[in-house]
């Protein structure tokens, strides 16, 4: 009790101080907010034209990151919720964090449009799906129709309307939306605009995060299904960007949600250290398609995940505050052996808060995350600082410190491991052309 409401208290504290756009990755076209439209700014995204052509055009744009993490202040070990303990590979080393390289265009038709990338996670140098080639392809009808296939974000939470990576985090989502979303994986989908200022995207694919799977894992029903509805006002910003960096005058907003169902397989789950992890866990950070997990001598082969999450969020001189809810379900097990459990359910929230202190140059924020689980409540605290060397988001430098209560996320490109507990810091540079 005594640390659930330290949690709230912090989290109000957090908001309380902090109270006194970006081309889309996912190669939708550039979104008309009030930083595109300041022209003696190189937009991030925009990249080198290479070629531009009656017929085509080419442009290479790079993404890169570097890290030094410290998790040496975390405890040794954790207790799972089953009395099992837990080493913990504390680190602290300096990493090439990411590397991706983009090449974007049009062929024949400025509306058919091409996107395709070569990304490196490198702290996961060794393990599969360190480097991935991806990509896809979109035709848009006209505004309302979008056409899309390849490689994409399953849109199950707000961070996948393809905003990243103007997060206020520097590539690392909050605990809890960490927890339940989906990932990338291959697919069809659709998106558009409704009527002004509300947007949709629905995805269909083959699961729920297929970087670090093989074709041959998959299941062969292609039962993957992702939709989200946003609508967003006064120049918020069509993919909903994090923090007012471009200093709105007046007050815009951001309301969404999403839903997403898919039968995943034990088979079909990501590495336990691979690029993008989005395994279904239990609140306690364990796999629920690892061994002996519910029983001895028992495994479950597939099981049907559902989860919806509801946004909002508004932002104003500078300031920004958001929030996001999540509800997940778990169910249809098929299992080998008899499981004492026939259902899972966990719900939970993230809070971000940030405030421009020097317009486009230095961004105060804190985040807040906690969920309600069947086999633990965690819970995380962070505050960092952003640094916009040239005042612009093409170059950042981002120190952060987490302070985290047994995370039930973690992996090899994310700053913290499962059952991490205690104080992790981070620092961060950035450079996307």
């Amino acid at each position: 009790m005594k640390l659930k409401l330290s949690f709230y208290i912090m989290g109000c504290c957090v908001f309380a101080l902090s109270a006194p756009a970006l081309a889309q990755i996912a190669a939708n076209p550039p979104e008309d907010t009030l930083a595109t439209r300041q022209k003696e700014e190189h937009r991030p995204g925009q990249g080198f034209s290479l070629y531009n052509g009656k017929y085509a055009t080419l442009s290479f744009s790079p993404y890169v990151t570097e890290r030094y993490l410290n998790q040496k202040a975390l405890d040794d070990s954790y207790t799972d919720a089953f009395g099992n303990v837990h080493t913990i590979a504390k680190r602290n080393d300096i990493q090439l964090q990411k590397v991706t390289l983009y090449f974007k265009g049009w062929l024949a038709n400025p509306n058919f449009r091409y996107f395709l990338y070569v990304w490196t996670a490198n702290a996961n140098m060794g393990q599969g799906a360190q480097l991935v080639l991806g990509g896809n392809l979109q035709y848009q009808i006209n505004k309302h129709f979008d056409i899309g296939a390849g490689v994409g974000p399953l849109p199950t939470s707000r961070s996948l309307y393809g905003q990243w990576p103007a997060w206020l985090r520097q590539d690392a989502r909050p605990m809890a939306e960490e927890f339940f979303r989906g990932s990338f994986t291959t697919g069809i989908w659709l998106q558009g605009e409704v009527t002004d200022g509300l947007y949709y995207k629905t995805m269909l694919g083959n699961n729920l995060s297929q970087l670090g799977v093989d074709a041959s894992q998959l299941d062969n029903g292609v039962n993957t299904w992702s939709t989200a509805l946003w609508w967003t006002s006064h120049d918020y910003g069509r993919l909903g960007p994090y923090g007012d960096f471009e200093n709105h005058q007046k007050l815009a907003g951001i309301l969404g949600g999403s839903f997403t169902t898919s039968n995943e397989t034990r088979q079909s789950q990501p590495g336990a250290n691979a690029p993008e992890n989005s395994q279904i866990r239990l609140s306690d950070g364990t796999g629920i398609f690892a061994e002996n997990v519910f029983a001895p001598n028992t495994q479950v082969l597939s099981a049907l995940y559902q989860m919806a999450s509801f946004n909002g969020g508004i932002k104003i001189k500078g300031f920004s505050l958001d929030g996001e809810y999540f509800l997940r379900w778990v169910s249809n097990f098929k299992t080998n052996g008899v499981i004492p459990v026939k259902n899972l359910f966990d719900s939970g929230f993230t809070t971000q808060a940030s405030i421009m202190f020097v317009p486009k140059t230095l961004q105060l924020y804190g985040t807040g995350s906690y969920i309600n689980g069947q086999y633990g409540k965690p819970s995380e605290i962070t505050c960092g600082l952003n640094w916009y060397v040239l005042h612009s988001r093409v170059l950042r430098i981002n120190p952060e410190v987490m302070f985290e209560h047994h995370s039930p996320v973690g992996y090899l490109s994310y700053p913290t491991v499962v059952g991490a507990n205690g104080t992790v810091f981070m620092a961060n540079v950035e450079l996307f052309f």
